[in-house]
């Protein structure tokens, strides 16, 4: 994705507006988002457009409505190319957006429903390369918190991902497996003690060849809304995909060493 996009995305008042509705809450039709913005619905679908060009929004289509869904690797890929390099300018531009999402009223949840994370990466690589990425231990360790995985990816079968003293820091079930098109497994953490007692997840991966790219959505359901699991999934899903992102198109590793909740 084009940086520049995003932060022309990033640049206008409404947009970051409707970014701000959907951190409180994913998966809003046109009409819900429509209803907090003093525009008409074309101004919306407008706004909307700039988002989705920059990967900020993905929307998925569920029954006879659109829903759409925040998508916040690309501002994950740009804190990783140039914060490091500009940290004190670039972090106060791009952690305005955190300062603005903090100050939503988080009662705007509907706490007794479960939710979703909706993420999107396109990588210049191959289906049965990102697929490998994804089932071999030996490169989830260059990108996913330096935790090797170990599954045969059968469906049924179990699998673990294991810190280098073989703690696991998650594990579940595989539920489908097409490759190199399709992974859906069970979620279960064990990575904080904080985390607590919460129900099992699901986790997709959808895998769409683009020419010389492959899009990866990974579709993260049946979360507890304002759960400390939910916004730290969320967090590590951003850097776990811009990791694999880095590692598939320049071979070099984005070890990022623990998960931050």
């Amino acid at each position: 994705m084009e940086h520049g996009l995003v932060f022309k995305a990033l640049g206008d008042e409404s947009r970051r507006k409707l970014l701000d509705l959907l951190f409180v809450k994913q998966g809003r039709s046109l009409n819900e988002l429509e209803e907090h913005l003093p525009m008409t619905r074309f101004g919306v679908m407008k706004h909307l457009k700039v988002l989705k060009a920059a990967g900020l929004v993905t929307t998925r289509k569920e029954g006879r409505e659109t829903l759409h869904y925040l998508n916040a690797v690309p501002i994950q890929m740009v804190y990783d190319r140039w914060v490091s390099k500009y940290s004190k300018g670039w972090a106060r531009t791009l952690t305005e957006l955190k300062y603005d999402l903090e100050a939503i009223e988080m009662a705007e949840a509907k706490q007794s429903e479960m939710t979703k994370h909706v993420l999107e990466v396109y990588i210049r690589t191959t289906p049965e390369r990102l697929w490998q990425a994804l089932t071999d231990g030996s490169l989830t360790e260059k990108y996913y918190y330096g935790t090797r995985v170990d599954s045969d990816w059968t469906p049924g079968a179990t699998y673990q991902y294991l810190t280098p003293d073989g703690t696991s820091m998650l594990d579940g079930r595989v539920l489908e497996a097409e490759p190199p098109k399709r992974l859906v497994t069970t979620f279960n953490a064990h990575w904080d003690p904080r985390i607590g007692e919460v129900p099992e997840s699901t986790v997709a991966y959808e895998i769409t060849q683009l020419g010389e790219a492959c899009k990866l959505t990974l579709v993260h359901s049946d979360l507890v809304p304002g759960h400390p699991l939910t916004e730290g999934v969320y967090r590590g899903w951003q850097e776990i995909l811009s990791g694999l992102k880095t590692l598939l198109e320049t071979g070099e590793p984005l070890v990022i060493t623990q998960p931050r909740t």
